[in-house]
């Protein structure tokens, strides 16, 4: 026979229809729970038992609640009984009092008007995300504030926390899932759909990464950065850039990129700071377009699969320093951290088959590794 905790978990899946039904001004209706209404035929005292806990519940017990319609039947096994045929809610008062969510609906019901009545587009919505109202209660008059101010200023190219809304500093930022998900509806037209972060999408200013790089020529260093040469500037700076380069090294560890001013024969050269998100931040400078680029990596499987995605965006990317006769000669026996990549690598024939070495035996030889005198005799020779 159905349990009250069965009764339970199959009212309270009910309740998302019910509110739907609210916003929609659907009537309400005899909310009916399926469910197993045979006994047990064991002993009179085991149905007893069951239908006492069953009653219990019930608005005949408790004054609210679900009702039990009742048919009366001759059995084999415990003589004539009264048996449930039908349980269901008759009332809407019933139903909610049952659940303990009067108060919920209550605010439900005058906030998804407040929504609607701000934002008729949103009526879809709405009856589409009856829970997402209730989630969010207390929280609507600032969502419905923020978006107002987007609607009227649908590109606003500020900061989250410049933007002249009368909500706490950290609440768009605090609600940004809800927000996002009203304003592809409200301010459609105005999305930028191939983003995905917040700030991006909806035309705020965000903080950028930083472009790490070391100015390895002095002369530029003191022609266009008053001798500074190691230089840290927003990715859409460096993009900007212009500068007489005829080589760009993009260097993977932080120690390697400390010694890399004293390389030789590094005139008119930068090295860049990889840091494991160098195509991320040197994509789209298209002034490296036609300089020789050289990445210097470990020689584990991750070097070499960053190095295929930097050519991915710059084709012409020389490894250097990540051959086999530099591993074999300073391989320690260090394990590397295991590949999950299973993209096609963009690979020389050499470069293939050390990376498949590696992968098989989860090597690995880290830049710092490699001693700077033979390191200042390949780039002499390079």
């Amino acid at each position: 026979m159905i349990s009250p905790n069965d009764i339970k978990a199959k009212a309270e899946r009910k309740y998302f229809s019910y509110l739907q039904a609210v916003v929609q001004a659907i009537p309400f209706s005899k909310v009916i729970i399926p469910g197993d209404k045979t006994y047990t035929k064991t002993s009179v005292a085991d149905f007893e038992k069951e239908i006492l806990a069953l009653v219990n519940q019930s608005k005949e017990k408790k004054g609210f609640g679900y009702t039990i319609d009742y048919q009366t039947i001759k059995t084999k096994t415990i003589g004539t009984q009264s048996l449930p045929i039908s349980i269901y809610f008759d009332t809407e008062k019933d139903f909610l009092k049952y659940l303990g969510r009067e108060k919920e609906v209550e605010k439900f019901i005058i906030e998804w008007e407040i929504i609607v009545s701000t934002f008729t587009e949103l009526k879809d919505w709405v009856i589409q995300n009856p829970t997402k109202i209730i989630h969010h209660q207390g929280r609507w008059e600032s969502i419905l504030k923020v978006c107002s101010f987007f609607k009227n200023c649908p590109k606003p190219n500020l900061y989250i926390r410049e933007l002249p809304i009368n909500v706490h500093t950290k609440f768009i930022e605090s609600n940004q899932g809800i927000t996002a998900e009203l304003l592809e509806i409200i301010i459609g037209t105005h999305i930028n759909r191939d983003e995905r972060e917040f700030e991006k999408r909806f035309n705020l200013k965000y903080r950028e990464s930083l472009v790490r790089f070391k100015v390895l020529d002095k002369s530029i260093s003191q022609s266009h950065f008053s001798n500074l040469d190691d230089i840290a500037i927003p990715v859409s700076q460096f993009e900007n850039l212009k500068l007489p380069l005829k080589k760009v090294l993009v260097v993977e560890n932080k120690t390697t990129l400390y010694t890399t001013l004293t390389l030789p024969k590094m005139e008119e050269t930068i090295a860049i700071f990889g840091q494991g998100n160098a195509v991320t931040n040197i994509q789209n400078s298209k002034w490296i377009n036609d300089v020789p680029i050289l990445y210097w990596g470990d020689i584990d499987v991750h070097g070499f699969e960053m190095l295929s995605r930097i050519r991915k965006y710059f084709p012409h990317t020389k490894s250097v320093l990540m051959d086999k006769a530099t591993f074999e000669k300073f391989f320690e026996n260090d394990s590397g951290k295991p590949t999950t990549d299973t993209t096609e690598l963009n690979l020389t024939d050499d470069e293939r088959k050390l990376y498949n070495l590696l992968k098989i035996n989860n090597w690995r030889l880290e830049q710092e590794k490699i001693p700077l005198e033979y390191v200042n005799q390949y780039f002499d020779n390079e």
